[in-house]
């Protein structure tokens, strides 16, 4: 069973996250029913488990799930479709159903990672062709009974991919686009904070992801590092040079 998940290194808070204004609003509602979910129950009202991550690479989507899970107490079960989706597509809808069976029993949040390998059009013959659709149609099956304390996450990069039936399924949906400069200054100003001013020499880039910009910072700052220890090292030398002919 293990075999099935990914390895989720790291805490995520959503202090840890900047979003965009429409972001912000979908994030906010979420927790606030999470926050009342006795009340709501009382009424039967079930709050969101089913939520869509969707848009452009390295803006933000595993860091959201990492955050949903560590803000309702979950653990985060992490499972790459793409991975378990291979030329064995018999054993698809097993280890899908086992995923889900564990969630339920765990109450953790198990987040789909390349969710479109559903719906990706492949070189299959009919018997595989068919079989993809019932894997497709277990998962439908699957999230309309998915119990009310469990919470499926899934992500992509290419929702339109998708199955129309499965997208239907997620009560949130979440489109993240790469940052927009103020955005990115506010990520820049708070990587750059955690180091002496010394090591911050760094020329802003835009038009990138969240996920470019902190890999350009980190980049930057070791180098600046990296230097400014090669010139204290050449000035000790230095000294020593002139301290031995004097």
């Amino acid at each position: 069973m293990n075999h099935l998940f990914i390895p989720n290194k790291g805490r995520v808070n959503f202090e840890d996250i900047i979003f965009d204004e429409e972001l912000s609003i979908q994030i906010n509602q979420f927790l606030r029913e999470y926050e009342h979910v006795e009340i709501l129950s009382k009424y039967n009202l079930p709050v969101i488990n089913k939520i869509l991550l969707f848009g452009k690479s390295g803006c933000g989507k595993t860091m959201t799930a990492k955050a949903i899970a560590h803000k309702l107490n979950k653990k985060l079960k992490t499972i790459n479709l793409g991975n378990i989706i291979s030329s064995k597509l018999g054993e698809t809808s097993r280890n899908i159903a086992s995923a889900f069976k564990m969630v339920e029993t765990q109450e953790a949040v198990l987040f789909f990672d390349e969710f479109d390998s559903l719906g990706k059009e492949r070189n299959y013959d009919n018997t595989d062709s068919s079989e993809m659709k019932r894997v497709v149609n277990g998962m439908i099956q699957m999230m309309d009974n998915l119990p009310k304390n469990s919470v499926i996450i899934a992500a992509t990069n290419q929702i339109e991919m998708i199955d129309e039936a499965l997208v239907r399924r997620f009560e949130l949906k979440m489109e993240f686009h790469n940052p927009n400069q103020q955005d990115l200054d506010r990520l820049y100003d708070k990587l750059l904070s955690k180091y002496p001013g010394e090591y911050t020499r760094f020329t802003r880039i835009y038009d990138i992801s969240f996920a470019e910009a902190e890999n350009s910072v980190m980049n930057q700052v070791k180098e600046n590092i990296i230097q400014s220890e090669l010139l204290k090292k050449a000035n000790i030398i230095e000294e020593q040079m002139l301290a031995s002919r004097n």
